[in-house]
């Protein structure tokens, strides 16, 4: 110390000394001269040193030895007086710190001597005391003698020596282990080579320590030794021991110095080793005694354990305990054991960590004792510092009592600190008497202390964490929050504390708490509980916490109240928890016979009524405590939120507290009757219970988002449940949890967003409930929260917060989900409040708005639809300018759907004009909306290409404005399609007038879409369901609505709006036809057009076939528009404006219409091919574009083929017949369709013409329309389907007239159809094989179809045959296809049948025409005779000629004389014809031809009729002119001079062979048979033949005569002369007229009578 190294201290020393050596010389001056001399020579050498030395303190420890050697010579001479002197200066040497180790062992060596012989016993203990504290000169043997000393004196006769002597023992031990604490100080920067660990020898080698720290061992290993009754190896010399002495001093050994023997492995392996089996083998006979055996190998002095050894022990163990428990895990659990079993076995001994298990156990509750982890926790919570103490000052009376057991709760600690009053008793030898009660306290207290220990130990390292986390946030908000490493493990730890202690602790507390009787201790218990579910909820162990808080509801309800919640999760546990080590602890349920002041009766919330219930003060304490622990710990409530607002709700509703305005909960009237009775405390308390749960439900605005989720799910779960049991029933439901919700929603506005989600989706189910009450709350809570929502001032605003916006509105849209009508009503009239206080601010919200009013079902009632549609209206009139354009669309969808609602017709068509003047606006606001939709779809654009996704949104990719218009068109679509045709006939004609008058709007691609998506899907749509309507007839439409016979049935509906789509679609076609041109895929949407043109003209329905046909005229009539176009075109090029630009349409506005001219002479001129107006300029080659005409031309003609193709097999009634008016307008439309594919009409094609042709002239007519459709049968006029079936034919050859040579080859193919036709008057045309009745027999009403007179039409047909044929018989084409022979083939029919074809003129027609045809084509067959293409003709003409002249058909009985003779007069004719114009072209003819012309006019020369007919008919029926005329012309030909060939002359010799041989037949016959007659006259007719004869031969020879002899063959001459004999043969003959006749032929014969000239004469002359 300083003092003591200053000069003059120095000095001071020096002069005490050398006075302390004159003083001992002086006492030894007598006795003991050697003891003076070594004084005085002592003196000598201070001062010498003094003299010689600068640091005179360091040489007088250098020579201490001697100096110190007067005094020890002093000491042994054993005389007090001396030896008190020695000791105090050698006291002085000491504390100067002047002494060495040789000296201090001399000083020991010395002191030992003394006290063996107990001299001055106090000094020296003072003496050694303070040898050892003043420096550390004193090792090894040394200081073991030194302590020796001191032990040995403790065991001296004399009690004060004795105590001083312990209390020097203590304090030497102390400074042993406090000079190794300072050594290890000064060592420990020093990084030594930790030594090698060698293996457990009973001396464990001390090499390794240094010189304290091996004092210190071997100390403490000898004092385990001692206690053990063991000789120790270092403290040589002990005499005696005793183990209570040595237990105290391992005590504070272990208690002071912790750190030793933690950081020292020799330390830590003696604790192990020594202290702890000797504390076991200690404890071993108190256990074994409580066992009642003890064994007498046992070394302690048993019987009965020893107290002051027991409790000395409990102190160590608690020590162990306290400081080594991380090095000694498995040996303090052993401890703990046995404290435990010391308790259980006996309830005396107590530990006030045990005493837990010994008072439960005194309240007869076996609990789990074995539970070792438990009580450990609890010992480290007593023993640590800091543990605040229980609030003392308990009355006297307060004391616990359960079932009949009644114990007092005394005061047992002093406010803060915990009194072990029991284990301080170190002097006690017997054990104290104990007051009942005690136990009970101590063990109160100790739970309490635990509690709070537990919780305040790890609640102050939690906040200390959270700080570091919150303030790591601050400084790095992007980063996580990582704990440090050795947290997770901390966590772990204080996780096991709380899982091991809390069964224990649960079942003590909730057994205190139900058998508590004093307010205060029940308030600790709450506390306790309280404080416990917190930890567990900050530390989120679920089951311990919500164990708690059970315990907490369960004592807030009455006993035995049946609640789900609180005993299924009693039941978790029970099943869970708590069964540990094989004991199981039973969870208290509160007992009914607590005597509790009663404070309230009322009815428990159950769905069926179970009488009353009661309330206690103690009840209202805990539900007090609850909604604290829900106030102030909220956050850490997690799932428990259900166990606190089930109970919560149930004790408000036993209370009657029932939600107003907001949702705060205000005292009700008792809405369930007189049964609740509140008491007068009650009711005061009742307005602060109702104000701190509305203040619990307002703090909620300060949980973190976890925990206010977890308060929303579990009043959303509280609300199931209250659903639940409203099902069924009509009762008051309990509303609680749907008034909380509704409160907790207010208050969080500011933070909506991440309850809104759940809040709303529960509140939708609620108002979905079949319980009116609760869905009407449900219903006010979600309105008022969204409306309150809305009208929030947000940050940022709601305007720049979309999604929020959106979230908001969200459940409104929600609602239309829910079936309930007044559910719906109130949401409709929320979106009215909603429009008229912020309609304008909607913003982004429209598209929910909107949805919601478009929400409507049909199944919901006229009244919502109307309220709905009351919105709908408003929008439409007030909001369209202000909502974003994007959601145009969606008025458009609305407007729809109330289009469609089928409840009330007029909503409907009201809608129909809605779009109509939605349209306007669009049309109106064009710019602006197009503008806003293209930013806005590039901002879509753009998003979604960062999410790399494509871009959805219907009709894309057409620009945002016409999708909108796209849009609207598909709407106005789907009502054209509607079931009432009402709408079905508003709709259409809206949607062709909105294309009409907006559609130059649209950009040309759009039109593309159009056309397809709108038009021809509404055509699909509307064809399919006109083919499937019901043919049913609809009765009258309801009262007094009469339907029209046209429109009565649904398929004749729908046949009306058939015509209307089509006709409309046609139309655009029409007049927008170059726009639609442009587009890439015409040629496909013409296809498809034709195609529906094509199913619509073969629909079994005459109104839809004809209209169909209608349009396709329409837009086959390619008209352009006039020619004012080009004018503008002129006036703005005039201008410099290029013309290109110049929409076809602009020129007179949009939609404007096309000038048809249809005057006759244009059709004329547009069927011959004249030049059509030129469009556009560049448009005519898209116009002229032939695909698109053969398009048309394949549809014509596929319609055509169906349409007349007849019915096969027998017909139904059924079978559908089109109609004239039908067929006559197809036939029409091809002439104006043949100009356009002209140029490619092939042969084929004319064949498929020809075969429409012929059916549809071959459809009969249905009885009912004949009246107005066919002529009266006397005039011959053809039906306008005739005229068109000719004209199209006309159209044809006229076409081939005029082109190209290769179209000739046609002439055939149209002669063919013509002929086919001029059939039709012999034979009419068969339709399938139905029945039809000839038109003169029908009686209208009796046949179903009527066949047409087709006389008429053949005849017609003839005229055109001829007239072509004259134009065209000598086309290569008509000769090589035999036109002229099937001309003759034809005609040969009604030729043949004369008189029995069905019309007279027919015959006679055909005649004529034959006359005429052959005087064309004779001269051309002549012409080709050569070439062989006529020699099938001939036959075919002279068979004609045959069944004509020669008919088999007898003229009608009624024919006149006149009327014969014409006839005559027309065979005639023909054999004039071929007089002139076959015979005398004889050598040209096939000989058989002329053969056969012969025989004929031979067959009609003669009359030959056999004798079978009566005399009145030949009379009229000899056509002698006929005769003559035959017979001259055979003559005439027989001699004609103009013989040219052989070949013709032969045929004249033939003929006139035939005559001579018929003559002499004739002439025999008739003398024959004149002969025979006798006087009977011959017939009428053989005189006549005989006369004709007669007649004949005169002729013959008047032509002889003027015939050049030449030309007569000698054969004629012979054959002439035969006959004379023959004629005179006749003379006898008695008739006058065959005599006149004999005589002119006999006449001539007189030229013949010469002589003959001889030859030689001829010759010679």
């Amino acid at each position: 110390s300083c003092e003591t190294v200053s000069p003059e201290a120095v000095k001071k020393l020096l002069d005490n000394m050398q006075t302390d050596l004159r003083s001992l010389s002086m006492e030894c001056k007598k006795k003991f001269p050697p003891v003076k001399e070594a004084a005085e020579s002592g003196i000598v050498k201070i001062k010498t040193i003094a003299a010689r030395n600068a640091d005179i303190l360091a040489a007088l420890k250098e020579n201490s030895s001697e100096v110190v050697q007067p005094f020890l010579m002093g000491c042994g001479t054993k005389e007090p007086k001396i030896t008190q002197l020695c000791l105090a200066a050698i006291q002085r040497l000491m504390s100067h710190e002047v002494v060495s180790e040789a000296a201090a062992g001399n000083i020991i060596n010395m002191l030992w001597q003394l006290m063996e012989n107990g001299l001055e016993e106090l000094k020296l203990l003072q003496t050694v005391l303070v040898l050892l504290t003043t420096n550390t000169v004193v090792h090894d043997e040394v200081l073991s003698k030194a302590i020796v000393l001191c032990f040995r004196l403790h065991f001296t006769k004399d009690n004060i020596t004795n105590n001083t002597a312990a209390a020097t023992v203590r304090q030497v031990v102390t400074v042993v282990f406090e000079r190794m604490v300072a050594e290890d100080e000064r060592f420990k920067g020093i990084v030594e080579q930790p030594p090698p660990v060698q293996g457990n020898t009973n001396r464990r080698s001390v090499s390794t320590l240094r010189p304290s720290a091996k004092d210190a061992y071997m100390l403490f290993q000898d004092l385990c030794q001692l206690v053990n009754a063991d000789a120790p190896y270092w403290l040589v010399g002990m005499t005696e021991m005793t183990r209570t002495f040595g237990l105290e001093l391992l005590e504070s050994v272990l208690n002071d110095f912790p750190g030793v023997f933690l950081e020292h492995q020799e330390f830590s392996f003696l604790l192990k080793e020594r202290v702890c089996p000797l504390v076991i083998k200690l404890f071993s006979p108190n256990i074994k005694f409580r066992q009642g055996s003890s064994s007498a190998a046992s070394p302690a002095p048993v019987e009965k354990p020893y107290f002051p050894i027991c409790m000395r022990l409990l102190r160590v163990v608690s020590v162990l305990i306290k400081h080594f428990y991380t090095l000694l895990v498995t040996e303090c659990e052993i401890f703990l054991s046995l404290l435990v079993k010391l308790c259980v076995q006996n309830g005396i001994y107590f530990n006030i960590v045990n005493a837990l298990g010994s008072f439960i156990q005194s309240l007869f509750i076996v609990p789990n004792a074995g539970n070792t982890a438990a009580i450990r926790a609890q010992g480290a919570a007593q023993g640590g510092p800091g543990t605040g103490g229980v609030s003392g000052n308990l009355t006297t009376q307060a004391a616990f009592e359960y079932r009949g057991t009644w114990i007092p709760l005394m005061t047992v600690s002093v406010q803060g600190s915990a009194k072990a009053t029991y284990l301080e008793m170190l002097d006690k030898v017997e054990p104290p008497s104990i007051p009942e009660g005690y136990a009970m306290s101590v063990a109160f207290s100790a739970l309490l202390d635990l509690v709070r220990g537990i919780t305040s130990m790890i609640e102050r390292e939690l906040s200390l964490e959270e700080g570091a986390a919150a303030e790591f946030r601050e400084t790095h908000p992007d980063q996580e929050w990582q704990p440090q490493p050795g947290m997770n493990g901390a966590h772990l730890v204080w996780e096991e504390m709380v899982s091991a202690c809390w069964c224990g602790l649960l079942a003590a507390l909730s057994l205190l708490l139900d058998a508590s009787t004093d307010e205060t201790a029940t308030e600790n218990i709450l506390k306790a509980e309280l404080t416990m579910a917190s930890l567990c909820g900050r530390l989120s162990l679920v089951t311990p916490r919500d164990a708690f808080i059970t315990a907490i509801c369960k004592a807030s309800l009455p006993p035995h109240y049946a609640l789900t919640v609180l005993s299924s999760n009693a039941a978790n546990l029970s099943s869970k928890a708590y069964s540990i080590q094989g004991q199981s602890v039973q969870i208290i349920s509160p007992s009914s016979e607590s005597h509790q002041q009663v404070v309230a009766v009322g009815q428990p919330l159950t769905a069926q009524p179970q009488g009353t219930v009661v309330l206690t003060a103690k009840n209202i304490q805990c539900m007090r405590t609850l909604l604290n622990l829900a106030h102030c710990n909220g956050a850490v409530l997690g799932t428990s939120w259900q166990l606190v607002l089930a109970t919560l709700q149930h004790l408000v509703w036993i209370l009657g507290l029932k939600p107003g305005l907001g949702g705060a909960l205000k005292p009700g009237r008792a809405v369930e009757g007189p049964s609740t009775v509140l008491t007068t405390a009650v009711m005061t308390d009742l307005p602060v219970i109702s104000n701190i749960l509305s203040r619990l439900f307002e703090s909620s605005q300060y949980l973190d988002d976890v925990s206010l989720h977890h308060l929303i799910n579990a009043l959303c779960s509280l609300s199931l449940e209250a659903m639940e049991m409203a099902y069924g029933n009509n009762k008051e439901p309990s509303l609680f949890a749907v008034a909380k919700l509704l409160e907790t929603g207010l208050v969080n506005m500011d933070r909506i967003e991440i309850l809104w989600r759940p809040l709303t989706g529960h509140l939708l189910e609620v108002c979905q409930h079949p319980n009116s009450r609760m869905r009407e709350w449900g219903a006010e809570a979600l309105t008022a929260l969204i409306k309150a929502g809305l009208a929030y001032k947000h940050d940022p605003p709601l305007a720049q917060n979309q999604r929020l916006q959106l979230l908001l509105l969200n459940p409104l849209k929600e609602l239309s989900n829910v079936l309930h009508a007044d559910i719906r009503q109130k949401q409709l009239e929320s979106v009215l409040q909603i429009l008229q206080s912020q309609g304008d601010s909607l913003g982004p919200g429209w598209p929910l708005v909107l949805g919601v009013i478009g929400a409507i079902r049909n199944d919901q009632g006229e009244s919502l639809i109307r309220t709905a549609f009351q919105c709908l209206q408003l929008v439409v009139t007030d909001f369209l300018p202000t909502m974003p354009c994007t959601c145009l669309q969606i008025v458009v969808d609305v407007a729809g759907s109330f289009g469609l609602q089928n409840q009330e017709l007029n909503i409907s068509l009201t809608s129909i004009g809605l779009l109509w003047n939605i349209s306007d606006y669009f049309f109106q606001r064009g710019e602006a909306i197009t503008q806003e939709l293209i930013r806005e779809e590039e901002a879509l654009q753009k998003q979604a290409q960062e999410k790399g996704e494509t871009l959805n949104r219907p009709f894309h990719p057409a620009p945002p404005f016409d999708c909108l218009w796209l849009c609207l068109y598909a709407k106005l679509g789907e009502l054209c399609v509607d079931p009432r045709p009402a709408v079905r006939k508003s709709a259409g004609q809206t949607l062709f007038s909105t294309i009409a008058a907006h559609g130059t709007l649209l950009q040309q691609p759009t039109w593309h879409i159009v056309v397809w998506k709108v038009l021809f899907h509404l055509l699909d749509c509307v064809r399919t369901s006109s083919t499937t309507a019901d043919k049913e007839k609809i009765e009258s439409g309801g009262g007094n609505i009469l339907i029209h016979h046209s429109r009565d049935t649904a398929e004749k509906q729908w046949a009306e709006t058939w015509v209307l789509t089509l006709a409309g679609v046609a139309r655009i076609f029409n007049t927008r036809r170059y726009l639609l041109q442009q587009l890439g895929d015409f040629f496909e949407a013409w296809e498809v057009l034709l195609n529906h043109i094509q199913s619509a003209a073969l629909s079994k329905n005459n109104e839809v076939s004809l209209a169909a046909l209608k349009s396709f005229q329409e837009i086959l009539q390619i008209v352009t528009p006039v020619k004012d176009s080009d004018k503008a075109g002129d006036a703005l090029a005039a201008m410099g404006v290029p013309p290109v630009l110049i929409d076809p349409f602009s020129a007179s506005g949009p939609g404007r219409p096309l000038v048809r001219s249809d005057s006759l002479v244009e059709r004329l001129t547009r069927y011959n091919g004249a030049e059509l107006q030129a469009p556009p300029p560049g448009e005519d080659s898209a116009l002229e574009d032939s695909a698109l005409w053969w398009s048309a031309w394949n549809t014509w003609y596929r319609t055509g083929t169906e349409s007349t193709r007849p019915p096969s097999g027998p017909t139904e009634k059924l079978s559908f017949i089109p109609s004239q008016p039908f067929l006559t307008a197809l036939i029409q439309i091809f002439p104006a369709l043949y100009q356009h594919i002209k140029a490619n009409f092939s042969m084929e094609d004319l064949k498929k013409l020809g075969v429409i042709l012929h059916g549809a002239v071959s459809v009969p007519i249905s009885s009912d329309a004949s009246p107005f459709i066919l002529p009266s049968y006397t005039e011959a006029v053809l039906t306008s389907l005739q005229e068109a079936v000719l004209t199209a034919l006309d159209v044809l050859q006229k076409a081939i007239c005029v082109g190209p040579e290769n179209l000739q080859v046609m002439y055939p193919a149209i002669f063919e159809q013509l002929l086919l036709f001029v059939e039709f008057s012999c034979k009419p045309p068969q339709y399938g094989r139905m029945e039809t009745k000839h038109v003169a027999n029908a009686k209208y009403n009796q046949a179903e179809w009527v066949a047409l007179n087709y006389v008429p039409f053949a005849e017609r047909s003839l005229e055109v045959v001829v007239d072509l044929y004259h134009k065209t018989a000598c086309h290569k084409a008509v000769i090589n296809e035999k036109v002229l022979q099937n001309i003759i083939k034809t005609l040969r029919m009604p030729l043949g049948l004369k008189y029995a074809c069905p019309s007279e003129s027919t015959w006679k027609l055909a005649v004529s025409s034959l006359l005429k045809v052959l005087s064309i084509g004779l001269p051309v067959a002549r012409q080709h005779a050569s070439s062989g293409k006529f020699e099938t003709m001939w036959p075919e003409l002279a068979n004609a000629f045959e069944d004509f002249l020669f008919t088999k058909s007898t003229p009608p009985d009624n024919l006149s004389i006149q009327e014969f003779q014409k006839n005559e007069a027309i065979d005639v004719e023909v054999v004039q014809l071929i007089s002139t114009e076959i015979l005398p072209f004889a050598n040209f003819i096939p000989k058989d031809f002329v053969g056969k012309i012969m025989a004929m006019l031979n067959k009609g020369s003669i009359h030959s009729q056999s004798p079978s007919f009566t005399e009145a008919e030949i009379d009229v029926r000899m056509r002698e002119e006929f005769s003559k005329v035959c017979f001259e012309t055979l003559l005439q030909f027989s001699f004609s001079n103009k013989v040219s060939t052989p070949q013709e002359g032969y045929i004249s010799r033939m003929a006139l062979s035939v005559l001579l041989k018929r003559s002499q037949d004739v002439l025999r016959r008739y003398v024959e048979d004149e002969r025979l007659s006798g006087r009977c006259p011959l017939p009428r007719q053989q005189v006549t033949e005989i006369i004709f004869v007669l007649k004949a031969i005169s002729t013959l020879m008047d032509s002889l005569k003027k015939t050049q002899p030449e030309n007569v063959d000698g054969n004629t001459w012979a054959q002439v002369i035969a006959l004379y004999p023959t004629l005179v043969e006749c003379i006898t003959c008695t008739s006058s007229e065959v005599s006149s006749a004999l005589k002119e032929a006999l006449g001539p014969f007189k030229d013949f009578m010469q002589p003959p000239v001889s030859r030689v004469q001829n010759g010679e002359s």
